[in-house]
């Protein structure tokens, strides 16, 4: 029997200990249980977790094996080698999906229930992994996806556009990667569109401005990872807003990594598409009335990422 206030997080290197972190703070769960091949590792960062909980929320954190999991109601796998400066996230792949593999197949194994949320890179690739090992259905199975793409999007269009981050309404997608995309067609400022309210602050060359966004947005993982050599702070706050979707059931449009099935022209292809989320996962992709140029972005990315998923031997 699921119980819905736990959570499992396999993998306790940054991004996990930085999601298990976060959680704590958080108060969605009141048990959290960190696996990792490193045993020691994970006894380590639930004890030092453990020792803010005075001034946190009531919670058990502890340090497990995979018989712990199989009543957790989210099962978070963030366990994967590293990416490397000058590295791509697709350059990860044939490492982390013999990484996911084991760890699906050990899921599997303990008749584990809950929801799979895939955060290790490249996650749309990765997902997919999941998918084809675990068996199990779509709206179970997802990714992370462009979630932190998009708040690192909403960031820099409010810093550039002096507005406040809640007000910004865009979203990144396609491969979390290096041919992700924003689909500008549709953003825009608390219904303003984007194209109006640029104007509005006096920017003349918007095509400059929208191309050095998008750069940034998509470098920003390279820059990060050059300068202190990993990036886990803002995809905990990722991990943990899609968390909440599920926990509070909100019925919520994230663009997180699910499997196409004929939407926009794709199918069989998991990459970072607008989705509502809750309590059973992923409820339904919304088919968002892209531009013809958006269009042909998303199927550059999905051919992207169906070319490298059919390179593994799964």
């Amino acid at each position: 029997m699921i119980n819905d206030r736990k959570v499992a997080i396999i993998g306790a290197g940054f991004v996990g200990s930085s999601s298990a972190f976060a959680l704590m703070q958080k108060g969605l769960f009141n048990e959290l249980v960190l696996i990792d091949a490193n045993k020691a590792r994970a006894e380590g960062e639930a004890m030092d977790i453990s020792h803010g909980l005075a001034y946190s929320n009531s919670m058990r954190i502890y340090a497990g094996e995979y018989e712990d999991i199989s009543d957790a109601k989210i099962i978070i796998i963030t366990a994967g080698a590293a990416q490397k400066v000058g590295e791509t996230r697709l350059d990860l792949i044939k490492k982390n999906s013999k990484i996911m593999t084991s760890i699906i197949n050990e899921i599997v194994r303990v008749k584990a229930e809950g929801l799979l949320l895939i955060v290790a890179n490249p996650v749309d690739v990765l997902t997919q992994v999941a998918l084809k090992v675990s068996g199990f259905g779509k709206e179970r199975v997802f990714g992370s996806g462009t979630v932190l793409d998009t708040a690192r999007l909403k960031y820099l269009l409010s810093e550039k556009l002096r507005i406040d981050t809640r007000n910004v309404h865009a979203v990144i997608m396609g491969e979390h990667g290096d041919s992700e995309f924003v689909a500008w067609s549709f953003a825009n400022i608390s219904g303003m569109p984007i194209k109006k309210f640029l104007c509005l602050r006096g920017y003349k060359d918007m095509e400059q401005l929208k191309e050095e966004i998008h750069i940034e947005v998509r470098d920003s993982a390279y820059k990060i990872i050059e300068r202190k050599g990993a990036t886990y702070y803002g995809i905990a706050l990722s991990v943990t807003r899609i968390c909440e979707c599920i926990v509070k059931n909100q019925h919520s449009m994230l663009p997180i990594s699910t499997l196409l099935e004929g939407e926009y022209g794709v199918s069989n292809v998991a990459l970072s598409v607008p989705a509502i989320l809750g309590s059973d996962g992923v409820e339904a992709v919304l088919e968002l009335p892209l531009s013809s140029n958006e269009i042909l972005e998303l199927h550059h990315s999905a051919d992207t990422l169906e070319a490298t998923f059919n390179e593994l031997e799964i």
